[in-house]
């Protein structure tokens, strides 16, 4: 049975050294799909985001959508790591790696992992804006809501 790896962490992380931790001496994998989520600095206005999380019950969260990507897309691995604290703009926030014998399964997985993971993993975000105004938590999005209701 594949067992995700799942962090969250305040440090950054390294694409290429978490693909090769899932690849390394495997002959099996077919395809490895990753994608890396980055903050942006919403056209010039974002100083940074502070990301908040509930430790232990994101962890928990993210393995059990991990697990059901997993299984629903016979993935081979997945790796899913999301960063909190303060990030700035161009800085990275979420990793996930999705590895399987064919392409559309790591595809599938990766995007299914990040759609899950965007509107249930229970994080936090407050913008901090250039002009020295904090604002408001950011709300849910429909859109992501969208996202992740066409896995269902």
């Amino acid at each position: 049975m594949t067992v995700p790896t799942i962090r969250v962490q305040s440090e950054d992380f390294d694409l290429c050294s978490e693909s090769q931790v899932l690849t390394q001496g495997r002959a099996d994998i077919g395809a490895v799909v990753s994608f890396v989520g980055l903050c942006r600095d919403e056209a010039g206005t974002l100083l940074a985001l502070e990301l908040e999380h509930y430790p232990g019950m994101a962890e928990a969260e993210i393995r059990r959508i991990g697990e059901m990507a997993i299984a629903r897309f016979d993935l081979i691995g997945l790796t899913a790591i999301h960063r909190f604290g303060r990030i700035a703009p161009g800085e990275q926030i979420v990793l996930v790696i999705a590895t399987a014998p064919h392409r559309q399964a790591a595809f599938d997985g990766a995007s299914f992992m990040m759609d899950f993971l965007k509107t249930s993993a229970p994080f936090w975000k407050k913008e901090y804006l250039k002009d020295g105004t904090i604002g408001d938590w950011v709300s849910a999005k429909d859109a992501d809501d969208r996202a992740r209701d066409k896995w269902r």
